[in-house]
């Protein structure tokens, strides 16, 4: 979006409670074959193609009696009673527990795992997985995973913690060694590492924010600098070396599983447990997870999902999160943010206005926000400086993290990292021009500039700037997916930097499309080794959907779009088009959006909130009318851009009505 309107300018969280408003995607494992019919003959009966084999995954944490209902302190907890409900509305409805052998040896191709295999998981290592659980699991003779915490099991006596929800709780609270191994040598109970001591937050930035310690680089307020790449890896292999030797001190074998604090990990965490002998772990977001007999050994167990057991789950709704169809596609709304609006020379007026943005986006209750990483304070689209700490851009300001991590935790909504894919601005302009995408001028390339300043695709030295600034973006900051920006398009007379030292010589429509997909999708891969769970969108020019010949002006395809990316995030913004009568404008682009087989369930609307032709800003009514008749339409996601919270405006009350959705993962469908 190259015209924009500008504006005027704690202590510890509970991650998993963020966690559960986020990437709620359940999976449903499952493909069907087909038949060709030919002459009079009647084909066969089609055979189903083999699904792989799968299994899901419940976590657990404290089981008591003396719970209070929704008013209860601890949302984790459930009661000894309900506990044996689920387990007995698992025996009866078609699930199997299983065992840490039984998940191995499937995956080795030595035992087929039954229809509805779930596995049971105990998180934390407190003293009610020996008192309440156990007898349970020797009851029904169901096995599970006990998770503990090394530094919590070895406290001294006096030792003391703040632990979420409970308040204080000492060592008294902690399953003890001895009972640990009584549970193992039962055969039911897999004891597994929550770490040594990474159940925790750490300084994430300089302003303080506490987060996840196995995934972040700790910020030094004394030193104003961040844990190097190889002082955080030597960290994490040092929590887990000895969080595994003391269970293998004290219980004779060193653990097979790890479970991420929080459910937070990365490709990084991963290779380590690996390497220590940890082929299964576990992470927090919800899913089922297949077992491809394909894969490399180990490979299908990194950060398995698992259903979060909360607020005394009843049986109904623990039924509607496991049998949850893939087909039930949940509303995206978006809210478009410019971090340029909260950013000001004064970090106390730079605090105010962050303010002003979560108290707005927690009155709106969207389900996302795309989030602008980079600063472009010109309005153009090209970014000259980034709002992280990176290798190659100055940094406008450290702000990108603290306000992508307070939208997720205080207020609930996924994030999505707003970024340019092509339109980086270089400090050295010669270096700069160098890399840039081309067009010919007689027998010479020269940069070609027609808005965005942009770094060739074909220019190898250009793509590893690229792919090096988004891995900087995902060493250092948590959220949910990436949103490319609009300047991921060439035009019909870009790009010679393909065909060097070939005069008038470009790449077909098609190719340069076709690369502009796979740069995003290697880019993506590069920025999941840190963030494994991320998605992606990319916003597409809405000519391009209603005239898909356009292709040839943009190198953007919008069928191909929609195999690529989580969300094509169109950009749906009559005025800016030129249309004459905006409603009617928008019925043809969701006509042709639905024509094309996927297009409603995988396309965000993007309206726009100001005209940028006189400028002013679009009424708050008008533009919640355009999202009404969306919806009536058939669209199915949708949002706006931009949000200018400073101001206000679009007004609140039309927007909400139009936009919010009901965010509580556990309220029944």
């Amino acid at each position: 979006m190259r015209a924009r309107m500008r504006g005027v300018h704690g202590g510890p969280v509970w991650w998993v409670l963020a966690a559960l408003g986020l990437g709620l995607g359940f999976g449903v494992q499952g493909c069907t074959g087909g038949a060709a019919i030919e002459g009079d003959v009647p084909a066969p009966a089609p055979l189903p193609e083999p699904t792989l084999p799968s299994f899901q995954v419940l976590s657990y944490h404290d089981v008591r009696d003396d719970l209070e209902g929704d008013l209860d302190p601890d949302r984790f907890a459930v009661s000894t009673e309900r506990l044996i409900e689920h387990i007995e509305w698992l025996l009866e409805n078609g699930y199997t527990p299983v065992s840490v052998d039984d998940l191995l040896a499937a995956e080795r191709g030595e035992r087929v795992l039954p229809e509805g295999a779930i596995l049971l998981t105990f998180d934390d290592g407190l003293r009610s997985v020996y008192t309440k659980v156990f007898p349970v699991l020797q009851l029904y003779r169901v096995p599970a995973v006990v998770a503990v915490v090394g530094s919590w099991q070895d406290a001294p006596a006096g030792w003391t913690l703040e632990y979420d929800g409970l308040g204080t709780i000492t060592s008294d609270d902690i399953v003890s060694w001895d009972a640990l191994r009584e549970m193992q040598a039962s055969g039911l109970v897999e004891v597994a590492t929550h770490s040594w001591d990474m159940h925790r937050g750490v300084i994430g930035n300089p302003f303080g924010n506490e987060q996840p310690a196995a995934v972040t680089r700790i910020f030094s307020p004394e030193s104003g600098s961040y844990e190097s790449e190889e002082e955080y890896r030597a960290r994490v292999r040092a929590d887990l070396e000895q969080a595994s030797r003391r269970i293998e001190e004290e219980l004779g074998r060193a653990p097979r599983v790890v479970v991420w604090p929080y459910g937070e990990y990365s490709e990084v965490t991963e290779e380590i447990a690996s390497e220590l002998g940890m082929p299964i772990s576990l992470g927090l977001r919800p899913g089922e997870r297949g077992l491809d007999p394909a894969a490399p050994a180990g490979a299908g167990f990194a950060g398995v999902p698992r259903y979060v057991i909360t607020g005394n789950l009843s049986v109904p709704d623990l039924s509607w999160f496991l049998r949850r169809s893939q087909s039930a596609v949940s509303p995206v709304r978006v809210v478009h943010v410019d971090l340029d609006y909260v950013y000001d020379e004064d970090p106390a007026q730079t605090e105010r206005n962050l303010d002003v943005l979560l108290d707005r986006i927690q009155a709106i209750r969207p389900t996302t926000v795309y989030l602008q990483a980079f600063a472009d304070p010109e309005g153009d689209g090209t970014a000259v400086e980034l709002y992280f700490p990176n290798r190659h851009l100055p940094m406008r300001a450290d702000l990108f993290n603290r306000v992508a991590w307070q939208l997720r935790t205080r207020v609930g909504v996924e994030v999505f990292a707003w970024m340019p894919l092509l339109a980086f601005e270089l400090p050295d302009s010669a270096r700069n021009d160098a890399l840039s995408v081309k067009r010919w001028e007689g027998d010479r390339a020269v940069p070609s500039r027609p808005d965005y300043r942009r770094l060739s695709p074909w220019i190898p030295e250009a793509r590893t700037i690229i792919h090096e600034i988004f891995e900087d973006l995902a060493r250092g900051a948590a959220f949910d997916g990436i949103l490319f920006h609009d300047d991921a398009y060439l035009n019909d007379s870009e790009d010679a930097s393909a065909h060097p030292g070939e005069p008038g010589r470009l790449p077909d429509a098609r190719t340069k499309t076709l690369a502009l997909l796979d740069l995003t999708d290697e880019v993506a891969a590069t920025v999941r080794r840190y963030r494994p769970a991320i998605r992606t969108a990319r916003n597409l020019y809405a000519r391009v959907v209603l005239e898909p010949h356009s292709e040839e002006w943009f190198a953007q395809n919008f069928e191909l779009s929609l195999e690529r990316y989580d969300q094509t995030a169109v950009m749906a913004m009559p005025y800016m088009e030129g249309a004459r009568n905006p409603e009617r404008w928008l019925d043809r682009l969701v006509d042709a959006v639905e024509a094309v087989p996927g297009g409603l369930e995988g396309t965000v609307f993007e309206l726009q909130a100001v005209d940028w032709r006189r400028p002013a800003p679009i009424p708050g009514e008008r533009l919640a009318s355009w999202m009404e008749r969306l919806e009536r339409r058939g669209a199915i996601h949708f949002g706006y851009y931009p949000d200018d919270f400073i101001r206000g405006l679009p007004e609140l009350e039309p927007v909400r009505r139009a936009l919010s959705v009901e965010r509580d993962p556990w309220a029944r469908r």
